[in-house]
């Protein structure tokens, strides 16, 4: 096999992948943020984990799977089905992990946080970026305007995207501090 293919396979495998890490992690965060929102409007049974009266956050339940991942990707050197499992499993750990970014950033505070859902934006940008974009060298040579329009386009967009949040942390976000505080043991 000679070096071009070779790359070209290591490559592919790496979009593929970063695609099931991507995957992994937005539909964790979306399924996380559904049931939250489910129980804390007591929709559904309290589902939450208490030890001694104290609620574990799920945030803790993907640093833990973030380390079993982490190591068995370490020790294991994962190929093939297994490494694809290992990247749905990475993005799941990352899903539970960041979508609490705002509470451990703060150290506490509302799970409604902005700073959550900019950290769950941020993170899926750099997997999709990993997942869908070509080798930087080729990139760099074949397309330089698509780049720099793509530039302002996603500058564009994440300012869009900051003053639409903001507003609607405006509107709503009162209502959901309240809703969380009324469902707190």
């Amino acid at each position: 096999m000679n070096f071009n293919t070779e790359f070209h396979q290591r490559r592919e495998t790496a979009h593929k992948l970063a695609r099931l890490s991507l995957f992994g992690f937005l539909v964790t965060f979306i399924l996380a943020r559904v049931f939250v929102f489910l129980i804390m409007s007591k929709a559904i049974p309290n589902l939450y984990f208490f030890m001694h009266g104290t609620h574990v956050h799920h945030l803790n339940y993907g640093i833990f799977m973030l380390s079993v991942v982490a190591g068995y990707s370490v020790f294991k050197r994962p190929v093939g089905r297994p490494a694809e499992i290992t990247a749905l499993l990475y993005g799941v750990a990352m899903g539970l992990t960041f979508d609490e970014f705002g509470m451990w950033l703060n150290l506490g505070g509302s799970y409604w946080q902005r700073a959550s859902v900019d950290a769950v934006i941020v993170v899926s940008a750099l997997f999709a970026l990993v997942a869908f974009a070509t080798t930087l060298k080729r990139f760099e040579s074949h397309h330089f305007w698509l780049f720099l329009v793509l530039l302002v386009a996603l500058a564009g967009f994440g300012t869009v995207l900051y003053i639409a949040g903001t507003h609607l942390g405006d509107m709503m976000g009162q209502q959901l501090r309240d809703l969380e505080s009324a469902s707190s043991p």
